[in-house]
């Protein structure tokens, strides 16, 4: 079992690196995502908003040494020999202690974990969960069961759970006035798959109040959660770097170094 996860973690760090050293083909943008504050239901969020058409947006797990890149300054370090930069991050799915994705992941085309299907404990268990698909100028969050019945061409997709918003319509086993409250962060697209908006709670807030962010004041028809409690997200230009405990994967945008 080692060798094989070995295998992989190199395989897609030669991918990253491939993928670094050809990102000039990429266009990425010259800025990041527009990121703005905003408040629901009495508590404070950051959202952060990407057009697909115009900016690189990519997902991160391990580096050319097959090491898992763990946090947001890693990854910058990475980019910036070839002229690049994080624009804006923030961790994108749930994982094991190796830092190994808990679902579905692909990176550059490259499939590290399958499609999970099956249910089971924590929060990527509370069924129906899904996938944050990234493919050529658009990503879609796409409910699991859906996604394998569609098979979207993906560049990079991370599975989490549960979906906060399916088709319009909020999970099914959210509670209103529930008292599981964390700092929360996810991600919603639009119907056209052009726009992906990522957002993240300041305060803790519970499941129900953080679906209906996505429902009610973005309007998305589709929102996935990434994690909660140790949620982080990057903004270039809002302070440094910050150090936290050691992220699994990891979305961002990429942007040239004016």
């Amino acid at each position: 079992m080692c060798a094989v996860i070995w295998t992989t973690k190199t395989r897609l760090g030669a991918v990253f690196a491939a993928a670094v050293a050809v990102s000039g083909a990429l266009a990425p943008a010259a800025h990041g995502a527009s990121c703005r504050d905003v408040d629901h239901q009495g508590a404070p969020y950051t959202l952060c908003e990407v057009d697909l058409s115009a900016e690189d947006l990519r997902l991160f797990l391990y580096d050319d040494a097959g090491l898992p890149f763990g946090q947001f300054a890693r990854i910058d370090q990475a980019l910036e020999p070839q002229g690049l930069r994080l624009g804006m991050a923030m961790n994108a799915g749930m994982y094991h202690e190796d830092r190994a994705p808990v679902g579905h992941y692909v990176e550059e085309g490259t499939e590290v974990m399958r499609v999970i299907t099956t249910g089971g404990g924590g929060n990527f268990g509370l069924l129906p969960n899904g996938v944050f698909c990234i493919g050529e100028g658009r990503a879609d969050v796409i409910e699991t069961k859906a996604f394998l019945a569609a098979k979207p061409a993906c560049r990079h997709a991370t599975q989490s759970g549960p979906m906060l918003v399916i088709d319009g319509a909020l999970h099914p086993r959210f509670i209103k006035g529930s008292d599981s409250r964390y700092i929360r962060n996810g991600v919603g697209t639009t119907a056209d798959g052009r726009r992906a908006v990522f957002a993240i709670s300041q305060t803790a807030v519970n499941f129900y109040d953080f679906g209906t962010l996505y429902r009610d004041v973005l309007k998305l028809p589709n929102a996935l959660y990434f994690d909660g409690n140790i949620s982080r997200l990057y903004r270039r230009g809002a302070g440094g770097f910050s150090l936290g405990r050691p992220l699994g994967p990891i979305v961002g945008t990429v942007e040239r170094i004016d």
